[in-house]
């Protein structure tokens, strides 16, 4: 059985997703945040980053879609994500993470303006603020992240941080 602290937790997560602010979450809202980080970057959509980018987002999408829309309307509820979240996290919280690697692997490549494989600490607050984070937060949140603290963010430590944001207490 899964604790109403648990639900409660991955529950206060949906308004990371709903980037309109509507109550659900949809394609849209993934193509926002394509175009959110893009813009932050100064990147176009139609450059090879770009592509990759809102492919990544339709990917992240249909994952979401594929595990949470139980009614098939393309529309993702709060309840929706809840019951789709914590049924895949019982499982594995990194089969969970995995959906978003096209995405998280495409928004590291735009923010690597030096193209060494990596997005500096800096580069990936850009990334999490252009999210929608407050950049007091966007700025922490990408120093854990450098988990082996070379100043460097590669997508291994993005997406186990990915699974952990769902699984650990805030």
């Amino acid at each position: 059985m899964v604790s109403t602290e648990y639900e409660r937790r991955i529950a206060a997560r949906f308004a990371g997703f709903d980037q309109d602010g509507n109550g659900y979450i949809d394609r849209e809202d993934f193509s926002a945040a394509a175009k959110a980080v893009l813009a932050e970057f100064a990147t176009t959509a139609r450059s090879d980053k770009g592509q990759a980018l809102y492919v990544g987002a339709e990917a992240f999408w249909q994952g979401m879609a594929g595990i949470a829309d139980r009614d098939g309307d393309q529309r993702i509820t709060r309840e929706e994500f809840v019951s789709g979240a914590v049924k895949r996290l019982r499982d594995s919280p990194e089969r969970f993470a995995e959906i978003a690697r096209p995405f998280l692997h495409a928004a590291l490549a735009v923010a690597d303006t030096d193209g060494d494989g990596a997005a500096t600490v800096e580069e990936t607050a850009r990334v999490i603020k252009s999210l929608g984070a407050p950049e007091e937060i966007a700025v922490a949140a990408a120093a854990t992240l450098d988990t082996d603290a070379d100043g460097r963010i590669g997508e291994a430590e993005v997406v186990s941080a990915f699974a952990r944001y769902f699984t650990v207490p805030e």
